[in-house]
């Protein structure tokens, strides 16, 4: 893995995550490596893999909102609300860490 770049891993659970729509168990690969490599990563990296796991655990009360609020009607625009984030997100981080920058705000709750 010395071969690798530095952002290779971050790239990977941000892909992870986008195919955790379809595909959730990757979301959750996803966290446990970012969980796992955060700590020997470089500051610039550390803060691309807390904006992966704050966005796991929003993510995951913004679906379960979602879905306790279908029995009233609103549940299905906070699941849309979600998915737009998501991804929004995923992109934004998959473009910083591509030019292997530190995320801007990676506790941020918004897209940026």
């Amino acid at each position: 893995m010395a071969d690798q770049p530095e952002n290779s891993t971050p790239k990977v659970i941000y892909i992870l995550y986008l195919v955790g729509v379809l595909l959730p168990v990757m979301t959750i690969i996803g966290v446990i490596v970012a969980y796992v490599f955060r700590s020997d990563a470089s500051a610039n990296m550390q803060s691309h893999y807390t904006f992966q796991i704050r966005t796991f655990w929003i993510s995951l009360l913004l679906q379960i909102t979602g879905w306790l609020t279908l029995v009233v009607g609103i549940g299905w625009l906070v699941l849309l609300v979600w998915l737009i984030w998501l991804i929004a997100r995923c992109v934004k981080g998959l473009r910083i860490v591509s030019k292997s920058l530190p995320y801007p705000n990676p506790k941020t709750w918004l897209i940026s």
